[in-house]
């Protein structure tokens, strides 16, 4: 009885739809067929005024420069591939279809496959597109009737004009697929990723296969062919991603810029996107608003904060730094570190913490503030230890050394900086073994007053998703450092017990 009561609200919301685009769209029928065609013409060589005109309830707001140039790009090539990584609330399904309205009304398109991770998702997507064929009053009146006596389904039709149109879910057979003679000519991929799917590599890697060796040879190898993938990043490893590698143009747009500002200001304000995200989590947030996925680890289940004792309380205190020998700030460039960490009464506290992908001056501007933080704390003497391996050896002698040395000399300030040459086991190993313990027995406290800190921020994130397959742990490898220095080179002599509090580990 419930999936009834649901199937009827569905279809009582999509005649709402329906009914909304026929009251959307009056058309003038006192116009002379002279202006009318003048109009059209008009129209179809502005595809932005196109779109106004014939979808004022999707235009109802000034579209971004992104959109602009996105259409620019599909509508002036043929043959193309676009992958819109868009965050939600970015019209990104959308403006797909004003595109390929526009493209198939026009007559410079025949056939198109609509995918989305299953049948039912792919009809709903194409609904839309079917409602406004028979229910557009302005795109009636200057192109006729678009309903056809022959095939006019939900899932799959074909408009009076010769335009068709099939909803397929991804690993459903597309072979076959025809107009006429026209094999498709536009794929449109929305929404094919799962959140189920995305932690599962191998489901992963069936669908890109079934995308590369049955949807895409549907085509014409001599008919242009336009593929337009829309779809947020909600895993480090999906279809979407993969996509992007492989396609002539693809662009993260997120519901904010680099600068923290909207990207849609037209439709998005400042004061609606901090509404929306006060109200989920920081995970549900960056997922879905900033091509961010933040894979949930198997170590650490919750990070523990807490109002920490001052400074200068503390039995021990050491500025830790974990430099990574990139200089940029890159996607894919690694993250540096550097971190003021605390012992009291067997508990290690986590004070401050710069986390981020920065240059090497910026890095060591890190360690300057740490030290002036641990002045103004009256920490006496201060200890700061970079780690510095063997393979790193090179980079902190000819880099971080010579810009540490550029500090004294412009600041007049010394950092006492001395290496950390640990031989270290590997990264995910000493995580879960030094720092997983002391988090699970409540041993490991950050500071509240730093929670909404960027920094402290992608702490939190990193440390909530280390698992051996991590590719982001430097954060916790940097507190897995300082951790390390305390137990094993200021509290072994005068301090034994805190060895004994925490449990099972031997360090």
């Amino acid at each position: 009885m419930a999936k009834k009561q649901t199937d009827k609200q569905y279809l009582k919301s999509w005649e709402e739809f329906r009914v909304n685009i026929d009251r959307a769209t009056p058309v003038d029928l006192n116009e002379s067929v002279t202006d009318k065609a003048k109009r059209i013409k008009y129209l179809e060589e502005n595809p932005e005024e196109w779109f106004k005109y014939y979808f004022p309830n999707y235009y109802s707001s000034e579209p971004a420069h992104f959109h602009k140039a996105a259409t620019k790009r599909v509508i002036n090539n043929p043959e193309f591939f676009e992958v819109r990584p868009w965050a939600r609330e970015l019209a990104k399904s959308a403006r797909a279809m004003m595109e390929i309205l526009y493209l198939t009304i026009t007559g410079k398109k025949k056939y198109v496959l609509l995918v989305s991770n299953n049948l039912d998702n792919a009809e709903r997507l194409l609904l839309p597109f079917k409602s406004n064929f028979e229910k557009n009053n302005r795109l009636i009146n200057d192109y006729g009737t678009f309903e056809s006596f022959t095939k006019w389904e939900a899932g799959e039709f074909i408009t009076r004009q010769g335009a068709a149109f099939r909803a397929l879910g991804a690993g459903q057979s597309p072979r076959g697929s025809r107009n006429d003679a026209f094999r498709p000519d536009v794929i449109l991929i929305d929404d094919i990723d799962t959140d189920e799917e995305a932690r599962n590599k191998e489901r992963i890697q069936k669908k890109i296969e079934w995308v590369e060796q049955a949807l895409i040879p549907t085509r014409s190898i001599s008919n242009p062919l336009l593929i337009i993938v829309n779809g947020n990043i909600i895993g480090k490893y999906t279809t979407v991603t993969e996509l992007m590698k492989k396609a002539d143009y693809a662009k993260i747009v997120n519901i904010r810029d680099k600068d923290g500002k909207s990207t849609w200001p037209a439709k998005n304000t400042e004061e609606m996107i901090d509404r929306v995200l006060k109200s989920i989590s920081r995970l549900s947030a960056q997922k879905e608003y900033f091509n961010n996925p933040i894979l949930v680890g198997n170590v650490f289940e919750e990070i523990y904060y807490a109002k920490l004792p001052k400074l200068s309380t503390c039995e021990k205190v050491v500025v830790y730094a974990d430099p990574s020998p990139s200089n940029n700030t890159r996607t894919k460039a690694s993250y540096k570190s550097v971190g003021i960490i605390g012992f009291k009464s067997g508990e290690f506290l986590l004070y401050k913490v710069w986390l981020d992908k920065t240059t090497n001056a910026n890095f060591v501007e890190w360690l300057y503030q740490a030290c002036l933080i641990l002045d103004r704390e009256g920490v006496d003497p201060k200890k700061v230890y970079v780690e510095n391996n063997s393979l790193q050896d090179p980079f902190y002698e000819q880099v971080i050394k010579p810009l540490v040395a550029q500090l004294l000399t412009d600041k007049k300030y010394r950092i006492p900086m001395q290496p950390d040459r640990r031989k270290k086991p590997s990264k995910f190993e000493r995580i879960e073994g030094n720092l997983e313990p002391i988090n699970r027995n409540g041993q490991l406290k950050f500071n509240e007053k730093e929670k909404e800190n960027p920094h402290m921020i992608r702490m939190e994130e990193q440390m909530l998703a280390v698992s051996e397959t991590s590719k982001e742990m430097d954060g916790p490898d940097m507190l897995e450092g300082g951790v390390w220095i305390i137990l094993n080179r200021t509290l072994r002599e005068d301090l034994p017990y805190a060895v004994g509090k925490i449990e099972s580990r031997k360090y």
